[in-house]
């Protein structure tokens, strides 16, 4: 048995009990039923996640893997390639989007290398490279079955070593220049639609070119004919490393009982693979900002999942995820602070 079939064995429904305990103190708080909308939900989410009535949400971090594409070389992305590694020695160095926004929010992050197009090692950054980037999804299977099962392997295993830390919430976020382009293949693949109706401009794609990118995406599938009862069909025939590591945390996250916090569009293609991999691993999700990009809130959908923010963001990184620690936090703080009909006399 491998290491995802086990792991994914592990994952059990949310513990109702803790749930409706969590409901019931929720409803008894001094404030109109439900008036605090889905902060509410989330108080609820992570009694059953963590199967608490009350639970610490103070240890945070975002797990960031990057990766580089071969589908880059059809002219799907505006910036050069060599952004990826650029871009990614600012992880550790928390000067980029995500490293700020955490610092803001007092959350850590780990940086993982994957499958960067580099021979050199980054420091502060894990090297778990399987190869310099993925092959060109257009002329063939972007990855061999058992590099998909490798990535979606790393992405349980940093999982597993957060949690040994004492991480309480993990968030995921990426980094690789032209993953837009496998993320939406994954998506299109599993939505059965036809990629024009949810390809987007990515990191800043001209007009003018979104509708090839679409083409390259729709022959990327014909060509390589992904299972779509397969995750890891599909991720190896059109998907990429980080992305495929994202969905192994997610598992990894669910399988311990620790709520994951989804970022932008990347990540959801990540927990559509994990998703098909084991539905179960939705209930450990948390759907932190609704991307930019026009697959997204079909993404969302086809897991019955709502984003709590829209704040017209396509960063990626985990800014998202991030930002949503500080939502998560309040929520949990009022849900434990706030008082209750029982603790004062107000008539009710």
């Amino acid at each position: 048995m491998s290491l995802i079939e086990n792991i994914s064995r592990n994952i059990y429904p949310l513990e109702k009990k803790y749930m409706q305990q969590a409901q019931a103190r929720l409803d008894r708080l001094i404030k109109p039923t439900g008036s605090l909308g889905k902060m509410e939900n989330i108080c609820a989410q992570l009694a059953g996640i963590y199967g608490k009535k009350y639970f610490d949400t103070s240890k945070k971090i975002i797990i960031s893997f990057a990766g580089d594409h071969g589908v880059y070389e059809e002219g799907v992305a505006p910036d050069p390639q060599n952004i990826t590694i650029l871009q990614f020695q600012n992880f550790p160095k928390r000067i980029n989007g995500v490293g700020t926004i955490s610092k803001f929010v007092g959350a850590d992050v780990l940086a993982v290398d994957v499958g960067i197009n580099c021979d050199e090692k980054i420091e502060g950054v894990l090297d778990y490279k399987i190869r310099k980037g993925t092959s060109n999804m257009a002329k063939g299977p972007a990855m061999t079955r058992k590099e998909a099962e490798k990535c979606i392997s790393i992405g349980i295993e940093m999982a597993e070593k957060c949690i040994q830390e004492d991480y309480t919430v993990i968030g995921i976020g990426e980094m690789g220049i032209a993953n837009t382009t496998p993320s939406t293949a994954i998506i299109s693949v599993f939505a059965d639609c036809d990629p024009k109706e949810i390809t987007g401009m990515g990191a800043g794609l001209k007009k003018e070119l979104i509708m090839h990118k679409a083409d390259v995406i729709r022959k990327s599938i014909e060509l390589n004919k992904p299972n779509p009862k397969d995750a890891i069909d599909v991720l190896s025939k059109v998907g990429g490393f980080e992305i495929g590591a994202m969905a192994g945390v997610i598992i990894g996250c669910a399988a311990n009982r620790i709520p994951v916090v989804l970022d932008g569009f990347i990540s959801y293609a990540a927990a559509l693979l994990a998703y098909h991999i084991n539905p179960k691993t939705k209930e450990y999700m948390i759907a932190s900002h609704l991307s930019a990009e026009p697959g997204a809130k079909k993404a969302l959908d086809m897991m019955g999942l709502k984003a709590f923010l829209d704040m017209d963001m396509r960063l990626g990184e985990g800014s998202g995820a991030a930002l949503a620690f500080n939502i998560i936090e309040a929520s949990n703080y009022v849900y434990k602070n706030m008082a209750t009909f029982d603790e004062i006399d107000m008539g009710r």
